[in-house]
């Protein structure tokens, strides 16, 4: 598409009047130079694809190390060969989770609109989750699989369009994980592996997308597991993180509005025409115009 097919399309349209403020970000000048020391280095070796020879990709990886431009470029080049080792390209296009349905009704999760500040909101009951049934419906390597279709899913459709619908950039996910009832004595092996494994695709490949992740509900036995948990985490994602017992209301609430947060969580939606709050992928990449809006602004970033 040519810029002034584009300009046109934008004229014609005006959910997708999109700023070049908004389309590009306003950058920091420290962290342009070091954004742009990092994409010289890797086109001196060539090993930039056109993908992700983007500003804000860049930076996710830059602020993971610190601003260390050649563990960034090491952590950078790392995700390339996963990438290829796993091909996620491929996941991301034709991988099919048959048992979606399935899992959903044994693990309670998904996306529910925004925070306050326009960032996707992912909700986990993982309190509730049935292990056993968790396990005859999928399989471990099916279900990471699943996750970084999500993943891919979450870069390349629910941040462009939460971003127009913000009229800002967005590249990052607020995260409620209800852990009710989770404890030592319930959270199996299997369970632990696909934790383990999933923090460390989500810490070395989707580095810095999540914002703030609250953990409610969490009783005794879950802070026992939660000291061994965590000792798999980077310190960086640590400090994203909250620890809630059941008074969690108010902290939540200053992140997230009552209508964007469940009923069973203590908000006011309920979702009840579409069968429930995590079923049906409720949020701004669900609007057709915001969509398209949010695909010219890729087109003219």
């Amino acid at each position: 598409m040519s810029f002034r097919s584009i300009e046109q399309l934008l004229r014609r349209n005006s959910k997708i009047k999109i700023s070049q403020s908004i389309a590009n970000g306003i950058h920091d000048q420290k962290e342009e130079r070091s954004v742009q020391a990092l994409r010289e280095s890797l086109l001196a070796t060539n090993q930039l694809p056109e993908k992700f020879d983007d500003h804000h990709v860049l930076l996710r990886f830059l602020r993971m190390r610190g601003f260390n431009v050649i563990k960034a470029k090491e952590m950078f080049l790392n995700m390339l060969k996963w990438r290829e080792d796993c091909a996620v390209d491929t996941i991301a296009k034709d991988f099919k989770f048959e048992e979606f349905d399935a899992l959903k009704r044994c693990y309670p999760h998904g996306f529910h609109g925004v925070d306050r500040f326009g960032r996707p909101l992912y909700i986990e009951r993982i309190g509730s989750v049935d292990l056993s049934k968790l396990m005859q419906v999928t399989s471990i390597d099916r279900y990471i699989k699943y996750h970084i279709s999500e993943q891919e899913k979450t870069l390349s459709l629910r941040y462009p369009a939460c971003s127009v619908a913000a009229k800002k950039h967005i590249s990052s996910t607020t995260a409620i994980l209800d852990v009710k009832g989770l404890g030592m004595n319930n959270f199996s092996k299997a369970a632990r592996e696909m934790f383990i494994e999933i923090q460390k695709i989500d810490s070395n490949y989707y580095p810095e997308t999540l914002h703030q992740l609250y953990i409610i509900n969490a009783g005794s036995g879950f802070r026992a597991l939660w000291k061994v948990l965590k000792t798999f985490m980077e310190a960086r994602t640590l400090k994203k993180i909250q620890v809630l017992g059941t008074n969690y209301l108010s902290t939540v609430l200053e992140a997230v509005e009552p209508s964007n947060l469940p009923e069973f969580l203590g908000g006011t939606c309920t979702c009840s025409a579409t069968g429930g709050c995590l079923l049906q992928d409720k949020g701004p990449w669900t609007d057709a115009g915001i969509i398209r809006a949010s695909k010219v602004r890729l087109l003219i970033r």
